[in-house]
């Protein structure tokens, strides 16, 4: 599927190929080379200086993608492992939830900064910061020995991983046009989804043959080979405007706001202190308020939800709220019900996990075509529903069903998933203007990681009121039968609002002129 082709091959030899169009230009101001000197830079006052010959967008899509190869790999292995890590932890299945909402917690938390921490010090030395710290988190995972030790070095990986997500997406913003951008988005996620295909087989085998510990060290010669490709092929960005004051009231309130709803999210899960959980939410749940009434009162609020009031961005966030509560669950559910309410070992988990992985990356290539022959909201609308219901299959998943069946069943859940959320991240952005970008896209992120973890919490959630419910301390497939059909009905509830995106929505980035056309006839 992908070509055998060199970066140096992909460089474009004549500017004018490369040249951002001028509402990318307004994102990324004067684009200029990393190593200028000063004599260049004193005669840049006098005159402008011509715009620099820039990689092809297939080039900055794959090395973007290195990124965030590497986080969704990650993920995907620590799911499949998540079974052994409760028993070498001593605690239930369901408690090791936190090990993967801690990660997410601190994305939440730390990406509403990332457009304004780019624009401060600057894009690619975010971004390749960014990957240290991300793998510096993982060599700390990798030597814990305790469930609140994981969950301490789970928030420092998060704290690289916030960044390399949301400020991966800027740059393909600010240097790619908008008429290459569904291809670029698609180039992007094929390597992006080989983490996940390689992930659960890769991750079923160390824990089954190694130890859980080298789950986290993998991580450490793929971001070294990725902070290479940063440093050596992304262009330097500089901020089109000088780096607005840090709204640090704003950053305290998210922080705590989001931190208590969803640790108590997650107590309440876990039935661990019902009277703390619920403090914990009532504090989270004043600090949010809180930050509605600061965002009213500054003109550059840490999350601008002025934003909202643009349509398709509306629609967007969500829909995609909804959807993705049902895609965090998932992960974390499948494994479990696999390894502990079916009985198989971790490599036959891994293989079946790896269906949803595969399906999705096999749909990538097609998605632009899809959307140009069917256009954003008919393409919601209706893979919406198909993504849902394949979400519910899992609930009638039997142990004696054929493994064959349960792959291609898997495949067509991953397939439609992962059509619905490239068209989610494309269309978002249709309207934002050039000026915004970067606000919408830490807006956009933040909520993205955000329902990931709600959806990881209501997993557990979903699990241990049903053991309660039935009287017992062991997960059985009932269990996980009534959680799979609770998280179905949640993205079902996004058809709503599917249907309210305009006919022609994205049509300019989809290429879809259906309704265009018939309104010029006439």
């Amino acid at each position: 599927m992908l070509q055998r082709t060199t970066p140096d091959a992909l460089w474009h030899s004549h500017v004018s190929v490369c040249r951002p169009p001028q509402s990318v230009m307004a994102v990324c101001g004067c684009f200029q080379e990393p190593f200028v000197s000063l004599h260049t830079e004193e005669k840049a006052n006098a005159t402008a200086l011509p715009t620099p010959a820039f990689p092809d967008y297939r080039v900055i899509s794959l090395i973007v993608a290195c990124a965030i190869f590497m986080e969704q790999m990650d993920a995907t292995v620590l799911a499949t492992a998540l079974p052994t890590m409760a028993r070498d932890f001593h605690v239930r299945a369901p408690a090791m939830s936190i090990a993967m909402t801690s990660y997410l917690l601190a994305l939440a938390v730390l990406i509403p900064i990332s457009g304004k921490v780019a624009d401060r010090f600057g894009t690619k030395r975010v971004f390749s910061g960014s990957i240290i710290v991300f793998v510096l988190g993982s060599i700390l995972c990798s030597l814990t020995h305790s469930l609140p030790l994981m969950v301490a070095a789970r928030l420092l990986q998060g704290a690289g991983g916030a960044m390399m997500a949301p400020i991966g997406r800027l740059v393909l913003l600010s240097a790619v046009e908008r008429k290459h951008f569904v291809s670029a988005m698609s180039w992007t996620l094929v390597p992006a989804f080989l983490g996940p295909l390689i992930g659960p087989p890769l991750g079923g085998f160390i824990v089954q043959y190694l130890d859980w510990r080298w789950i986290f060290y993998i991580n450490v010669p793929i971001g070294m080979l990725g902070f290479w490709l940063v440093r050596r092929f992304i262009p330097y960005i500089p901020s089109a405007a000088r780096p607005s004051r840090f709204d640090l009231g704003g950053f305290a309130l998210c922080s705590v706001g989001l931190g208590c709803l969803l640790f108590g999210f997650e107590e309440v899960g876990q039935s661990a202190n019902l009277p703390h959980a619920l403090s914990l939410m009532t504090v989270g749940a004043a600090a949010c308020m809180g930050y509605l009434w600061h965002a009213r009162h500054r003109s550059d609020p840490l999350i601008d939800l002025s934003l909202l009031r643009i349509d398709s961005f509306r629609l967007s966030v969500i829909s995609g709220a909804l959807m993705r509560i049902t895609q965090g669950a998932q992960p974390f559910l499948l494994p479990l019900m696999f390894q502990i309410g079916f009985g198989m070992s971790a490599v036959r988990s891994g293989q079946l996990i790896l269906a949803t992985s595969l399906g999705a990356l096999l749909i990538r290539s097609a998605t632009p075509a899809l959307l140009k022959r069917t256009g954003f909201r008919r393409g919601m609308v209706i893979n919406g529903v198909l993504s849902s219901m394949s979400y519910a299959v899992c609930a009638f998943f039997q142990p004696d069903w054929p493994f064959a069946l349960m792959f291609v069943l898997l495949m067509v859940c991953g397939a439609s998933m992962s059509f619905q959320f490239g068209a989610y991240n494309t269309v978002a952005y249709e309207a934002v203007p050039a000026e915004r970008m970067s606000a919408a896209n830490s807006f956009y992120t933040t909520l993205q990681q955000l329902m990931l973890s709600v959806g990881v919490c209501s997993g557990a959630m979903i699990l241990k009121l049903s053991m309660a419910t039935e009287h017992h301390s062991q997960l059985g497939q009932r269990d996980f039968a009534i959680a799979f059909l609770v998280v179905t009905l949640i993205s079902l509830c996004a058809t709503r609002w599917h249907l309210k995106f305009a006919h022609d929505a994205g049509s300019e980035m989809s290429g879809h002129r259906g309704r265009r056309t018939a309104r010029g006839s006439a």
